[in-house]
């Protein structure tokens, strides 16, 4: 199939998933009325519905599954780019210690109480989420920083410096909760560390969906950088590309990307994985076709991800990392089996 088509039929997918996965939930909604009450709020026609479910849709799930979408999206396209530029089929978008600096950012904020609302360290009512990005972004500064020291940028000195700190960072966060007088505050470490969309609303929904949006298009202006940066560093001096100057930029905006996405919801782990792995088996390496069609498919994914993490445990909510990690390794193990991964092979 080819690529444009597929964007297509993903794109209609992607909108029949939005209506049917408002209507399912701890409050079945049916989809008849899902589909009434989202045309009206999109054209203003017609009546608005029981108020009973244009509330649960509007106040609650809407803003929720739009943000799985935008999500699934960004940790998407960030695998993507890093497995590229790294040339690492096992490169995702925490490769640079990105989850693990964000999770030292969360547990400092959470068990020393500096970002609660009315200190210093809530950073005008910012809180956790502020100090999960700068964790992140922190990681990622000592990660290129390590990677470029000495000699030219390798994608195996960032592979290791990625490793590196991200064992830092998880000595360090376990120190804090090892270390903390609240059990209260470590359930909340614990919980955030496994993510969830739970806090979804439409105020978190601007900024991400804007950086993820500038990221998809930079990086689709960028589809022959990122196809000559998979077929090796040789290959890309040949074709007159400085690897070291792209993999920087690359590598620095995907983690301004994945610690806003992570600073939002936590660490959801195995899309940024398995996502572009699955796609390029099917349409190949070709960033043109590869990186549209994984955005769209990692929408898909964590939208269904989270409807399964809503309905999994009657009256309870479970993680959405622990969803995408059972729904996610099978798929990976199979493709490995299969030999089905297609990394810059085909």
């Amino acid at each position: 199939m080819a690529p444009s088509v597929l964007v297509a039929v993903l794109l209609l997918l992607l909108a029949g998933s939005v209506v049917v996965s408002v209507s399912i939930g701890q409050v079945d909604v049916p989809v008849r009325e899902s589909s009434r009450v989202l045309f009206h709020e999109l054209t203003g026609i017609g009546g608005p519905g029981d108020p009973v479910f244009v509330d649960v849709i509007r106040s609650i799930r809407l803003p929720r599954v739009l943000l799985a979408a935008v999500v699934g999206a960004g940790l998407a396209l960030c695998g993507t780019v890093m497995q590229s530029t790294l040339q690492n089929p096992l490169a995702d978008p925490f490769v640079l210690g990105i989850s693990s600096g964000a999770s030292l950012g969360a547990a400092f904020a959470i068990l020393t109480g500096f970002g609660a609302a009315g200190t210093v360290g809530a950073v005008a009512g910012l809180g956790v989420p502020f100090w999960a990005f700068v964790g992140a972004l922190a990681a990622a500064a000592l990660v290129l920083g390590v990677g470029s020291a000495g000699s030219r940028t390798s994608p195996v000195k960032l592979i290791l410096a990625g490793t590196a700190v991200n064992a830092l960072c998880g000595a360090a966060s376990s120190a804090l909760v090892y270390f903390a007088g609240s059990a209260e505050g470590v359930r909340s470490v614990t919980f955030w560390t496994m993510g969830s969309l739970a806090s979804a609303e439409w105020a978190t929904l601007p900024a991400v969906s804007v950086v993820v949006l500038i990221a998809t298009v930079f990086f689709l202006f960028r589809s022959r950088v990122l196809n000559a940066l998979l077929m090796g560093d040789e290959a890309a001096v040949t074709l007159g590309i400085d690897p070291g100057l792209h993999r920087r930029i690359h590598l620095v905006l995907a983690a301004v990307v994945t610690g806003m996405l992570v600073a939002t919801c936590g660490i959801i782990g195995f899309v940024g994985l398995i996502v572009p792995h699955v796609v390029r088996s099917v349409i190949g390496p070709d960033h043109r076709g590869l990186l549209p069609v994984a955005v769209l498919s990692g929408a898909l994914f964590l939208i269904w991800a989270d409807v399964a993490a809503r309905v999994a445990v009657p009256n309870a909510e479970l993680p959405i990392g622990i969803v995408t990690s059972v729904l996610g390794a099978p798929l990976f193990l199979h493709m490995l089996i299969r030999k089905e991964y297609g990394f810059g092979d085909k």
